[in-house]
């Protein structure tokens, strides 16, 4: 009867709670504000890429396009074997390079012959796509499909008109043939055709057709949805926000100029000077995919079995990525055989080990809270609904107030180095200046300090042992909403990943 009576009031709460949100009561979202899509997009945190295809059996990184389809013969391709340790290392989603610059298709597409139709592999009855989607299907992985606008094969390439019309034909047959498709990766390679004359993409084209047929799926790079980071290091910066300026590059599609913003960092910084401001900006919502490769190169090369990157290399970009409001997006590279290499599936098991150790225990989860200012002063929007382990609960402050802190009682001394805090962006990203600290027993220490929050922000720093703990939010662009404040201690792998994030 007691445990009744418990789940009913438990029962009780939510419900409150979901209609005290839903009412006047909750702050009101902060635009520019993540689509649905957007939210699930993000909430995936670590996915991967198969850069598979003609350069895998060359040896090369880019394909000049007159490679022999007879090249292409993987002796023992299996896709399920791809997919299981996409999932057993803990990621989400698998991109699938189904066209690369040099325009062979992993397809049997009926608009070039410089496919996997010409192949010996399975006597030119085989789809990789076909594979690949089924395998994810079939283990609850979703799929993402890069199909490259540069091709260097197709002989209307550069006659823009033939071209574009060639290219939407391709993409009609990836994105209808193949089940749900979460991800369209748009690159912005681009040359000159055999005419000499350079290809005009036509953006807008491209992305009627990706809506058409796969209307929940995101648009990466040279598209509306998701944002390149702007290296291949897989490293996000400390201030990478979400909510950016909506610039003229992006408005006529000069992908060229806005990508080079996010190269040289001054599209971040940009986008921090506008949202700090108070003069208003049309905004969107454009969040950053970090994409690096395990190994040195993008497709397998033998040479490189013994340089897959180091278990602290890929801690540091975990951190650097997922840790800084970023998805990361590794690359896995199949081998000659059709397999995912032995070395890379280790490395990757590795990594999810030391995660799965580092993150298995949240000091601060369930315990006493106060918050210097609260929500109406309502239990509804209390700092223990930041400590509950939710993701539709938050702490928030009162509309006006952009500078809070909230303080943890962790009931006893606890060794931490690592805390993880996120904003509900489901009502827009806002603060812009944090503080941790820690109580020593005469007076609060610092251990860290930032910038952005957005969907996770995770920082690490020297141990430090403490009762009690507080997050200072100085600067905010309106009310604080903090869904979660977490604390923890890195696993003891042999060998650390370095205190302090640098």
């Amino acid at each position: 009867m007691k445990c009744r009576k418990i789940k009913l009031a438990v029962i009780s709460f939510i419900l409150a709670s979901a209609a005290a949100i839903a009412a006047n009561d909750a702050p009101a979202p902060l635009d520019p504000i993540p689509s649905p899509e957007q939210l699930a997009w993000q909430k995936l945190e670590y996915i991967a890429f198969a850069h598979f295809g003609m350069n895998t059996f060359t040896g090369r990184e880019w394909g000049d396009g007159a490679e022999d389809p007879a090249l292409f013969n993987p002796t023992r391709f299996d896709a399920r074997q791809w997919v299981k340790t996409v999932k057993d290392a803990g990621m989400k989603m698998l991109i699938l390079t189904a066209k690369h610059h040099d325009g062979f298709c992993l397809w049997p597409s009926r608009y070039t012959e410089h496919s996997v139709k010409n192949s010996p592999w399975k006597d030119g009855k085989g789809d990789v796509v076909r594979e690949v989607a089924d395998a994810c299907k079939e283990a609850g992985v979703k799929l993402g499909i890069y199909c490259s606008p540069w091709d260097r094969h197709e002989r209307t390439y550069g006659d823009s008109p033939a071209y574009n019309e060639f290219f939407r034909n391709q993409l009609r047959e990836l994105l209808s043939n193949y089940g749900d498709v979460a991800e369209v990766w748009f690159d912005g390679a681009c040359g000159e055709g055999p005419n000499g004359k350079k290809q005009v993409y036509d953006w807008d084209s491209y992305y009627a057709v990706v809506r058409e047929l796969q209307p929940h799926a995101l648009i990466f790079g040279c598209g509306p949805d998701i944002r390149w980071v702007g290296n291949e290091s897989g490293v996000a910066r400390e201030m990478e926000w979400s909510a950016l300026p909506l610039t003229d590059d992006v408005v006529n599609r000069r992908w060229g100029e806005h990508q080079r913003t996010f190269v040289d960092g001054s599209g971040v910084e940009h986008a921090f000077q506008a949202l700090t401001s108070s003069a208003p900006q049309k905004m969107m919502w454009y969040p950053a995919e970090c994409d690096v490769s395990i190994r040195p190169g993008w497709f397998y090369h033998s040479d490189q079995d013994d340089k897959v990157k180091s278990l602290s290399q890929l801690l540091d970009i975990y951190y650097k990525s997922v840790g800084r409001n970023g998805v990361l997006l590794l690359n896995l590279p199949p081998d000659k055989r059709g397999l995912i290499h032995e070395n890379d599936v280790r490395r990757l098991l590795e990594l999810r080990r030391v995660l799965d150790e580092t993150f298995k225990t949240n000091f601060a989860l369930n315990k006493s809270a106060q918050a210097s200012n609260v929500r109406q002063k309502s239990e509804l929007f209390s700092p223990q609904q930041a400590l509950d382990g939710r993701s539709d609960t938050y702490w928030a402050a009162d509309d006006g107030v952009t500078a809070a802190s909230l303080e943890v009682d962790l009931g006893e001394e606890i060794e931490f180095d690592r805390s993880l805090i996120q904003e509900h962006i489901a009502l827009g990203q806002r603060v812009y200046a944090y503080s941790i600290e820690v109580w020593n027993g005469a007076g609060w220490s610092q251990v860290a300090e930032g910038t952005t929050i957005g969907y996770k922000k995770i920082n690490r720093f020297s141990p430090a042992t403490a009762s009690k703990v507080r997050l200072n939010i100085k600067k905010s662009r309106g009310c604080p909403i903090i869904e979660s404040f977490e604390l923890y201690k890195e696993a003891d792998w042999g060998e650390t990943s370095g205190g302090k994030d640098k």
